[in-house]
């Protein structure tokens, strides 16, 4: 299996860096992932909608270009489904027996995701109604796609 994350901006703190590397090189042996950046646009703090809109747009053309077009498109999304991490390892091994070899998780900017990100995603996920830093979903979902393995070849982690 195949999985990516688009994720929009480049990660700067050594912490998470050194978090995610940990996961992806436990994760290794369940499955091939890679995180791909794509550069974001500037947003500065007083913009109006259209401009807010405008920044996702561009952002999204990013994402978008990035995206296999076989691929399983799930996007992190305050408004998606909250789900537990055992019903997120039912999710995996659903979409590996449908033959969805490559998945694709989409981390949105500050501003979040573009509606034609939104429209091509085939499942919206939601780790919480609060808000988080978009380079912090990055470990935590990393770290959690390593824990969904475990639980799918029933091999112990930390509850």
């Amino acid at each position: 299996m195949k999985i990516t994350i688009i994720a929009v901006g480049k990660l700067k703190e050594k912490y998470l860096k050194q978090g995610i590397q940990e996961y992806m090189k436990r994760l290794s042996a369940y499955a091939n992932m890679e995180i791909i950046e794509v550069r974001d646009e500037k947003a500065p703090e007083n913009m109006s909608k259209a401009e807010q809109e405008e920044v996702k747009r561009k952002e999204g053309e990013k994402i978008l270009s990035k995206i296999p077009r076989d691929a399983y498109i799930i996007s992190l999304e305050i408004k998606g489904q909250m789900i537990t991490s055992e019903k997120f390892a039912e999710k995996l091994e659903q979409l590996m027996i449908h033959g969805k070899s490559k998945i694709v998780f989409v981390i949105g900017g500050s501003l979040g995701l573009s509606e034609e990100v939104r429209q091509q995603s085939d499942y919206a996920l939601s780790f919480s109604k609060m808000t988080f830093p978009h380079q912090l979903m990055r470990l935590v979902l990393v770290e959690q796609v390593y824990r969904g393995f475990r639980i799918l070849k029933g091999e112990p982690y930390h509850k």
